[in-house]
């Protein structure tokens, strides 16, 4: 009938349909246009997936390297094991410190937004406080070490540098979880987070409840206190 096509249509193997007009394409071969047109959706959605547009993950791996620090103490005879992920691309370390006791606490630092987290083990907390100079200095040995491919320190008991910095947790300073960054909401998954600030010492009547020790290439170690401030 006049003002009608005729439509051939079939399933290859794989059950996919393919649909000519007949008079127009039909001395192609059905099996070419089929593979062409799934390489062509093969090739759209590898595209996509490239540029993001699928929402899928995007994977930092290629932009971390792992550091592993051992830090002997000032006796030589205990070693503070610590690893660390630096990841330059987001300005992220994330150090893994295991103490003499094999008690693990983790500590991020956020370059970026200068910031530093800690999670201590067996709290239910976490900690935040602002970076200063010190600390921006610190982290950078751990960007040169990791661009040199130094993934293994054996830092020196002579030439080893400690100080220990007091911080006190400040009253009623929860921090609000929605208003921080993904690393920190990931760290600190149903934990509370507290901020905190420097201070010259617990005095005789507080008590330090906690220390973690951070050690860097530079050959500086950090003994990080803690202690809740007067309300």
């Amino acid at each position: 009938m006049m003002g009608h096509r005729l439509l051939i249509c079939w399933n290859v193997p794989e059950g996919t349909g393919c649909c000519l007009n007949r008079g127009s394409s039909a001395n192609i071969p059905k099996k070419v246009i089929c593979v062409s047109l799934s390489a062509s959706l093969l090739l759209i959605l590898l595209t996509l997936g490239l540029t993001g547009q699928l929402g899928l993950p995007y994977l930092h791996s290629k932009s971390s390297q792992a550091v592993r620090i051992i830090a002997p103490d000032p006796t030589g005879v205990l070693l503070l094991n610590q690893s660390a992920v630096v990841d330059q691309q987001n300005g992220l370390v994330t150090f893994t410190v295991t103490s003499g006791m094999n008690l693990t606490s983790t500590v991020l630092f956020d370059i970026k937004h200068g910031l530093i987290c800690y999670q201590p083990l067996r709290q239910e907390s976490c900690f935040l406080r602002t970076m200063e100079t010190s600390d921006y200095e610190d982290v950078d040995s751990l960007f040169q070490a990791s661009a040199h491919k130094q993934s293994d320190l054996q830092l020196s008991v002579n030439e080893t540098q400690r100080r220990t910095e007091f911080l006190g947790v400040v009253a009623a300073s929860q921090a609000d979880m929605s208003t921080l960054e993904e690393p920190f909401q990931v760290l600190c998954r149903d934990r509370t987070i507290h901020w905190t600030k420097r201070a010259d010492g617990p005095g005789k009547q507080r008590l330090v409840y906690f220390c973690i020790d951070i050690c860097f290439p530079n050959n500086i170690c950090v003994s990080v206190c803690f202690y809740y401030l007067p309300d």
